[in-house]
């Protein structure tokens, strides 16, 4: 393993690729800073180029055939050693993903990373248990057989980059391939932190690999590689449709969370209350959240009712630095993020939407944007139709079920919904109408890892969790023998 180690707020971290079991470094390298102070450089990251891709590629293809013959049990047990080590380091992923995302530290280290762990235990404990499907009919035995099916490409974004490299790569893993992971360029730390463990769990070289870098560079060359029989793709439907294409000129398998524009119903029957508060937490993590309800339904009758505590549980919102303990609202990942949320919001403005509050950045310098619900002119307003991806919401009315239902599907997204209302018969009804992946009630963002999860529309294509997941992962064979074959 290379010495090259840069120290990030006093942890030490590889700048490099994880390729074939060890550290490769590239002839250019690209910087990461801190959303928490701009200036704060943390590290000169290796830029890979289709020369790593092809490094990684074909260490995935030369470790395939033994990972993939080694059984569930014994992969299994790569996947458990993996994630006792997570939990370890639980404290130092979250700080450096802290800094590296602005993701609340307390929520890293509290929930989110121990999350990585769970999905490494999860996928090795559903594969173990895998029963494959039996059945006789016209004269047959039949079974369906699940094979692994070969090396995988996964990229991932840069809000919660940790977790959810491990959401796609454990099933993947699980399953019996080997995987190329290509973590977003503005925020590659935590899963260089992931390789160091994957190497000290005793991972065989090549089953699991990093290869850090840009989009339109190595990620290209990654998806575009016709020995790769998997990708796995979270990100923004414009990059979905290019990693569509490519697969679909290999004819390769792919599925993707391209992101929401969840609706957030409140009917007069809710606790307004807890709507409101729930709402409120839309802003968190500088509302970088892809199921988040950004926009609010509300029903005529409670509506001024609403606002009026939405505001109060806004106003409680502590922007500043996500290490401290009083935080509740992160800044934005970067300055072109933070000006293309500025944009939205000025065009809203300029079109006559109505700022009901917030709309501008902090009075301090940074990335920080302040919690903004805006009431629009129109539900085909820009900021309706469009994933803003920042701390800004949308306000509208709705007299009935059936113009809220109209409401929360008139958008080309599908990801998730959330509605509040005290009868269980109307959450059953409403929610069966709403065309969403993942529809929440009186909740949000609980999540069982052996449900679907995917998006409808714009929001993506196909279905992660529970055997879901492994089956995309699986090439799939139906044996059929002919009734009375002998045994021997």
């Amino acid at each position: 393993m290379s010495e090259l180690r840069v120290d990030v707020d006093g942890v030490a971290v590889s700048p490099e690729h994880f390729i074939d079991g060890r550290r490769v470094g590239s002839a250019d390298t690209f910087e990461d800073r801190s959303p928490l102070d701009w200036s704060w450089k943390l590290a000169d990251v290796a830029r890979g180029t289709a020369h790593e891709a092809d490094l990684a590629v074909s260490a995935a293809g030369a470790a395939f055939p033994g990972w993939a013959a080694l059984g569930v049990e014994a992969r299994g047990e790569y996947l458990d050693r993996l994630a006792d080590l997570i939990d370890r380091d639980i404290e130092r992923i979250a700080h450096v993903e802290c800094l590296d995302m602005a993701m609340l530290e307390e929520s890293l280290r509290l929930r989110v990373i121990s999350r990585g762990a769970r999905n490494f235990r999860a996928y090795a404990q559903l594969a173990r248990e895998y029963r494959a499907r039996r059945w006789s009919s016209n004269g047959t035995d039949n079974v369906v057989l699940r094979h692994p099916a070969g090396p995988t490409v996964v990229i991932t974004p840069w809000n919660a980059p940790f977790m959810l490299s491990t959401w796609k790569c454990a099933p993947a893993l699980a399953a019996g391939n080997t995987v190329v992971l290509k973590p977003a360029e503005w925020s590659p730390l935590s899963c260089s932190m992931l390789m160091d463990l994957v190497d000290e769990a005793g991972f065989p070289p090549g089953v699991f690999n990093v290869v850090q870098g840009f989009g339109e560079e190595v990620g290209a060359a990654l998806v575009n590689d016709p020995r790769i029989r998997r990708i796995s793709f979270t990100g923004s439907p414009e990059t979905g449709r290019i990693i569509g294409e490519a697969a679909a000129r290999n004819l390769v398998p792919f599925t993707a969370e391209l992101g929401g524009k969840g609706p957030f119903l409140v009917f007069d029957d809710a606790d307004l209350d807890a709507a409101a508060q729930k709402a409120a937490v839309m802003f968190d993590d500088g509302g970088q959240v892809c199921l988040a309800g950004t926009r609010l339904l509300v029903h005529d009758g409670v509506f001024d009712e609403f606002v009026a505590k939405l505001r109060a549980a806004s106003d409680r919102h502590v922007m500043g630095d996500s290490r401290a303990a009083d935080t509740t609202l992160s800044p934005l990942i970067h300055p072109e993020h933070l000006a293309r949320v500025r944009g939205f919001v000025e065009r809203a403005r300029e079109s006559g939407d109505v700022i009901l509050f917030g709309g501008h950045e902090a009075d301090d310098e940074g990335l920080w944007y302040r919690p903004t619900v805006i009431e629009p002119h129109s539900n085909d307003a820009e900021v309706v139709q469009r994933e803003i991806f920042g701390p800004v919401l949308t306000l509208q009315r709705f007299g009935d079920e059936d113009e809220a239902v109209a409401l929360a599907n008139s958008t080309q997204y599908g990801l998730s919904a959330i509605i509040y209302t005290s009868s269980q018969e109307r959450a059953e009804r409403v929610g069966a109408r709403v065309r969403a992946g993942t529809v929440w009630v009186n909740c949000f963002l609980v999540r069982d890892l052996t449900a679907p999860f995917g998006g409808i529309g714009i929001s993506g294509v196909g279905r992660e969790g529970g055997d879901y997941a492994l089956d995309f992962y699986s090439d799939l064979t139906t044996l059929q023998i002919k009734e009375g074959t002998t045994h021997g």
